[in-house]
């Protein structure tokens, strides 16, 4: 049986639980009386349980979300050809030229509540530009540095950290955003001009 299985069984047993108790306490005046101390010790295993279920729970989906990503990656990010889908993104494709000028470090941060960057435009000169990412949250996120629909540049994925790219840029306008499925339609999207 999943975790997901008995989390939803405690949770429906506990609700049932309450409603039937509170039923009876309101038909019968010496309702708890003696039996408190066992209604108090079945409501304390359930919502121990619960808790406890709905936590294994979390875990479990947050690890088959993260072996589902890798597996992603791994199909549709190291191929030469292989179209992207809405849930995968392109692995960066390296710039052969050489970009002449100083370049540059950015800073960009995820807020730590909401599902966005600090900030929507970014700038920097043209050569070496270095997107230096820090996630406070703890959902993970990343940053992907694009011109038209060619990932540039990326970095790994985290959460409560930082992790920076480092891409070749010349002078124009590039997006920044999230990789995650539906962070970027979520608002974590930005524009990164080099001038």
């Amino acid at each position: 049986m999943s975790y997901e299985t008995i989390f939803y069984i405690l949770g429906i047993t506990l609700t049932l639980s309450a409603v039937v108790v509170s039923l009876l306490g309101i038909r019968n005046d010496s309702l708890p009386g003696k039996v408190f101390p066992l209604l108090a010790a079945y409501f304390a295993l359930l919502v121990v349980g619960t808790t406890t279920f709905a936590v294994l729970n979390a875990e479990n989906n947050t690890t088959e979300r993260t072996e589902n990503q890798e597996a992603a990656q791994e199909l549709f990010g190291g191929g030469a050809g292989v179209a992207a889908t809405a849930t995968t993104t392109p692995a960066p494709q390296k710039s052969t030229q050489k970009v002449k000028g100083p370049g540059g470090t950015v800073q960009l941060a995820a807020d730590p509540t909401e599902i966005l960057y600090d900030t929507k435009k970014l700038t920097s000169k043209p050569g070496k530009v270095t997107i230096d990412f820090q996630n406070p949250a703890q959902l993970e996120h990343d940053v992907a540095i694009a011109k038209g629909n060619k990932v540039l540049g990326k970095t790994d994925l985290i959460a409560q950290g930082k992790a920076s790219t480092s891409v070749e840029l010349a002078a124009g306008n590039y997006t920044f955003f999230c990789t995650v499925p539906g962070h970027r339609e979520a608002g974590m999207v930005g524009t990164l001009t080099i001038k």
